[in-house]
């Protein structure tokens, strides 16, 4: 598939995420974030896994608690603390120097040198993103801004890790993806419980965005999305990400009659300018691309901690390429 079609592809899982806030606010339970969380990853982990019928092997079992609990676990909940303490706006704004996280830990843990086109692209994604977003507040929580931060830093890891590892040979992001989801859905779920108590009754709206959110916005979403960690850089994966904040001010302004000043657009206008830049840089494999390679010579394993079982092959994605190119990413909303 050509690079371009594999961008618009990535790009449709922050499009999608960009709409989580007008389905919680307009059909879900309020206060109830860790529930959220867990309907949205448990059981679009579980469809996954049936789709793909495959486990993980060896050190990948490990390998998918940990970046199950950094891409979904950890970041789902503290993603909802963000958003209930701070504004909407202070959050995205928080969230969108994931990219800037993302070059840094690809420099740290992948040796790859950021560019300075990179790094003016990734401030000026943020800048462009606090003009769309931002309002007059006061002072600000501070639970909340760690809450942010710590959940930027958690996917912005969990990215650059499952870049760095690759997948086993012959297992496509299908199965990669319902692994985290599953994953990090039984870690939430104690938490949720334990918190919240038990699931509040639903009415046939909240059923309808529980579902959309499920299936739409986290099993479809965070498998483009981990199917593009696998095909392309990091710096091309990570800057799509400010596309969900843009397209959640374009969902306030289309469904919820809110307006869009003439800053707003000029913000949106550098934020999709500095998406679009983020894609120049080389091309390459991602790293799903580097799974032989991740499962065994980068992580120094032999063959039988890595590879696959014979129902591997049943995963939709089929053969892999040959892991010659470099490759990597990351993201930062949901």
């Amino acid at each position: 598939m050509k690079r371009s079609a594999t961008v618009l592809l990535t790009a449709l899982a922050p499009v999608s995420w960009g709409t989580t806030y007008a389905v919680t606010t307009g059909f879900l339970p309020q206060d109830r974030p860790l529930f959220t969380a867990l309907t949205r990853a448990l059981p679009a982990g579980l469809a996954l896994l049936a789709l793909a019928r495959v486990l993980p092997r060896g050190a990948w079992w490990w390998r998918s608690a940990v970046l199950g609990a950094l891409n979904i676990g950890a970041f789902f909940p503290l993603l909802f603390l963000s958003a209930y303490r701070l504004p909407g706006g202070t959050a995205a704004v928080v969230g969108s120097v994931g990219p800037l996280l993302v070059i840094g830990l690809s420099a740290l843990l992948l040796g790859r040198r950021p560019t300075a086109r990179a790094l003016v692209a990734g401030v000026v994604a943020a800048f462009g993103v606090s003009l769309v977003v931002l309002r007059a507040a006061g002072a600000l929580d501070a639970v909340g801004v760690l809450a942010a931060l710590a959940s930027t830093a958690s996917m912005s890891t969990g990215t650059v890790l499952t870049q760095k590892w690759g997948r086993p040979e012959g297992v496509g992001p299908l199965a990669l993806t319902g692994w985290q989801l599953t994953a990090g859905g039984l870690l939430i779920a104690p938490l949720a419980l334990l918190a919240e108590g038990a699931p509040p009754a639903l009415d046939a709206g909240a059923v309808g965005g529980y579902l959309y959110l499920a299936l739409a916005n986290t099993a479809v979403a965070y498998w483009l999305w981990f199917r593009g960690i696998g095909q392309l850089t990091a710096t091309q994966v990570t800057f799509l990400g400010p596309l969900s904040p843009l397209t959640a001010a374009i969902v306030g302004w289309a469904a919820l009659d809110e307006t869009l000043t003439p800053l707003q657009l000029t913000g949106m206008a550098l934020a999709f300018g500095a998406t679009v830049a983020g894609q120049l840089g080389r091309s390459g494999s991602g790293s799903g691309n580097r799974g032989r390679a991740g499962a065994g010579a980068v992580a120094g394993e032999g063959h039988g901690d890595g590879r696959a079982g014979p129902l591997d092959r049943r995963d939709t994605d089929g053969p892999r390429r040959h892991p010659d190119h470099t490759p990597p990413t990351e993201h930062l909303t949901t």
